[in-house]
């Protein structure tokens, strides 16, 4: 069957055509060859599955595009560890057993994957492909943490393992990407019941309420308090929420939350 000729604007297609950048985010993504299980987001047309699957003993490629599935099945028909499946990756049941993430994820779709793969319970790790800004914002490339990745901290550590110029995929985006690696940690730096009162307390200060972090926290804690853990965590009181980083966050709740 031919190639399809256009791609989808309504599925935010942008194939990666750069093979070293493609080998890179394999590399990067299954950093220990034989990982047990990895699942790729969005094959494609296979570029990168074809770098991922040496590297794994069971590889799940995932692609919503039934035009691009005669080609990926073709493609990979004589490596059986590889099993190409037709659908979206976002309503497929998450793996009981160890399992990795890997894929150029669309675009637009970027969200709601990564909270897909925050919700599932044997994730070990996942790496991916997304905007630039959005794997800086999400990393705190700029100086600055957003609300998800703070309140994912104690769980998951959030790194930006590279960068990818527009001009490596085809179609050729508006923007640059990010490769944006997310590793569930060995161990929660934070135990069960101190998370269940660290989180309301990140909300609170995420909310704005009180025009800055120290007047949101001074609504639910004692002003008192509110200086000792800011003294505790290193902060001044001028501090915007964003420049927090999430290792003073963890901080704060050894006065809060005493």
């Amino acid at each position: 069957m031919a190639r399809p000729s256009r791609v989808s604007r309504a599925l935010s297609q942008n194939f990666l055509a750069d093979r070293a950048a493609a080998a890179r985010l394999a590399a990067v993504a299954v950093p220990h060859p034989q990982a047990p299980l990895l699942l790729e987001v969005g094959a494609g047309k296979g570029a990168l599955t074809e770098l991922l699957a040496p590297r794994c003993r069971r590889l799940l490629a995932y692609e919503i595009d039934e035009r691009l599935l005669p080609e990926l099945d073709a493609r990979f028909s004589r490596t059986p560890h590889v099993r190409v499946i037709g659908g979206d990756f976002l309503a497929a049941r998450p793996p009981g057993t160890a399992f990795s993430v890997a894929g150029n994820v669309p675009f637009s779709r970027t969200a709601a994957i990564v909270d897909w793969c925050l919700r599932a319970p044997a994730l070990t790790e996942a790496t991916l492909l997304t905007q630039l800004e959005y794997a800086r914002k999400r990393t705190g490339d700029y100086g600055r943490w957003t609300l998800l990745t703070v309140l994912s901290w104690p769980r998951y550590e959030w790194r930006l393992a590279g960068r990818v110029g527009r001009r490596g995929f085809r179609p050729v985006p508006r923007v640059d990407a990010g490769i944006l690696r997310i590793e569930r940690r060995r161990a929660p730096l934070l135990a069960p019941e101190a998370l269940s009162g660290w989180r309301p307390l990140v909300e609170l200060g995420f909310s704005g309420v009180g025009g800055s972090l120290h007047a949101s926290l001074c609504r639910a804690h004692p002003r008192r308090r509110v200086d000792g853990g800011f003294r505790a965590a290193g902060l001044d009181r001028g501090v915007l929420v964003g420049e927090v980083s999430p290792e003073r966050w963890l901080r704060l709740p050894e006065v809060l939350v005493a």
